[in-house]
């Protein structure tokens, strides 16, 4: 179905995105090609389509891919049928059925009289029954985008399929019709993706990385299995070799100080059996020179251990590395925080939800607010938040200290670099060095302190924002969630739950990816209809 061979890609400016790729899929195979951000996946994706040239390699290709990207801005300037590539065929129809015999018009249709009906039906089968192929790609959200091109896989019956994060925009709903599609469909898929409830559906894990593409012949779980036996084997080394420089710094000294020993020994006999002053000055040099040999020994092993020590270190997967240490909330735990009879929110002229709602938040609780996109999830946030009125009903809140993060990590300032930044959340209770040294702890090195805050990709921005979560002499009360796993890699996604997962306050978190909900906790849920 595809090979690529020795495919290497330089970006227009000479930068090295990755080199001599190899690549196999053969027919029926359900494939993820995972990867940290940046690391070149879309990339790849647009080399098989033909939308980008290879710097070097060979591509072999037996089927014209269906490609559904990431990102649809592209399509905003299209009718939904132009972004489908059914308009041409559309407008001969109407055109034929208008009574225009124009023989240029029949062969635009090519016998593909049902063209509008399978089109209908295909928007229809992706929950799309409200759109018409006329309607504006611009006006969708970024769910029906999606959906759009999936219901595109019903009309063209493609036999490969290249799926670009294909659950990013999608609600509850959307990913079950996605994760139907993917079980049943006997199309060959290639997909990238850190939604791993998709993910376990595949047959084997792709992952791209700088040192080239591994391959593990299982579905996520799989590979998260071969990881941590990975990871293990990794610890004990470095165990094993921390073991090995202390023991090596141990003898160093040692040594040192036997040396020493003798060194004075072999002084005092020679002051007393009267030696010579220009004899004594020549004993004193070999001496010193014996002592420097003996650094010199040591100090090399003791380098080569430690050099040995930090390329291992360097191994480790970057959640490893991190270290959290968020403060405690000041709130006692079961403390209602929220409490809320009857509210419901008017939104043009009609009540956003068909029941009002009654619910109670308290300290220390982690709770969900599901519902499918348009629900009034965010909306629901800004009410609690106090940044929105109810229009009906009472809501009773507690005086809190809240933090809103959404996927885009707004609270991030783009003005700031990033070490301003941490600075903005330290309230004057660090001193520099301390600031600095935290954010060393979340992966910002010396390089990274002076970088705008605007050139952070998503990852980053979380990283940054988890850090300054833990520069305020608190932490926060409330922390709320709004989709944060949108923009994250899988690796991201596992920093993101391991940091969340030492949080002691409440949560609150609007997300469709159900493992990153199951992985953190989550006690109850409020459903919006």
């Amino acid at each position: 179905m595809l090979s690529l061979q020795q495919i290497t890609y330089k970006h227009p400016n000479k930068e090295l995105l990755f080199s001599n790729l190899n690549l196999t899929v053969n027919p029926y195979e359900k494939i993820a090609l995972i990867g940290n951000n940046g690391i070149g996946k879309s990339t790849l994706f647009k080399i098989i389509t033909g939308e980008v040239i290879p710097s070097t390699g060979h591509l072999q290709l037996n089927a014209k891919p269906y490609y559904i990207p990431q990102i649809f801005g592209q399509y905003n300037h299209c009718s939904v049928a132009e972004a489908l590539g059914v308009n041409h065929k559309l407008n001969a129809l109407l055109e034929i059925l208008n009574g225009n015999a124009n023989n240029e018009y029949f062969e635009t249709l090519d016998n593909d009289w049902t063209i509008e009906q399978r089109s209908l039906e295909a928007l229809d089968s992706w929950e799309l029954q409200d759109i018409d192929l006329q309607q504006p790609m611009a006006s969708l959200s970024g769910g029906q985008k999606t959906k759009v091109f999936l219901a595109g896989i019903n009309i063209y019956n493609p036999q490969f399929i290249l799926l670009d994060e294909p659950s990013n925009h999608l609600d509850a709903n959307g990913r079950q019709l996605l994760y139907q599609f993917i079980r049943r469909t006997k199309s060959t898929l290639l997909i990238t993706s850190h939604d791993r409830q998709l993910l376990n559906l595949l047959n084997a894990i792709y992952e791209l990385s700088p040192q080239g593409i591994s391959v593990y012949g299982g579905n996520y779980d799989f590979y998260i299995a071969q990881k941590q036996i990975a990871k293990n084997a990794l610890e004990q080394d470095i165990n094993t070799k921390e073991k090995a420089l202390r023991k090596a710094k141990e003898k160093e000294r040692e040594a040192l100080e036997r040396q020493q020993k003798q060194d004075a020994k072999g002084k005092k006999k020679q002051e007393k059996a009267g030696v010579a002053r220009i004899m004594m000055n020549t004993l004193r040099n070999n001496a010193e020179k014996s002592t420097s040999k003996t650094k010199e020994v040591h100090a090399e092993k003791v380098s080569g251990t430690a050099q040995e020590l930090s390329t291992l270190r360097g191994q480790l997967p970057d959640a490893a590395k991190m270290k959290f240490g968020f403060n405690a909330s000041q709130l006692h735990q079961g403390k209602v925080l929220f409490e809320a009879n009857g509210i419901n929110y008017r939104y043009a002229q009609q009540m956003l939800w068909k029941e009002n709602l009654d619910f109670r938040i308290a300290s220390g609780e982690r709770v969900a607010i599901k519902g499918s996109n348009g629900s009034g999830k965010t909306t629901l946030i800004h009410l609690l938040l106090g940044n929105a009125k109810t229009s009906t009903g009472k809501l009773q809140s507690t005086e809190i200290n809240a933090i809103y993060i959404d996927q885009d990590y707004s609270l991030i300032n783009p003005l700031l670099n990033v070490y301003e930044q941490a600075q903005h959340f330290n309230l004057g209770t660090l001193q520099e060095h301390e600031v600095k040294t935290r954010l060393t702890r979340f992966l910002f090195g010396k390089e990274d302190w002076d970088k705008p805050c605007s050139s952070l990709s998503g990852g980053e921005r979380m990283r940054l924002m988890l850090c300054c979560l833990t520069l305020g002499t608190h932490a926060p009360d409330l922390i709320v969630l709004d989709e944060p796993t949108n923009n994250l890699d899988i690796q991201n996604v596992e920093i993101l739950t391991t940091a969340i997962n030492e949080y002691q306050g409440t949560l609150l978190v609007v997300s469709h990816d159900a493992c990153f909900l199951e992985q953190i906790n989550i006690q109850r849920e409020i459903r919006l209809g």
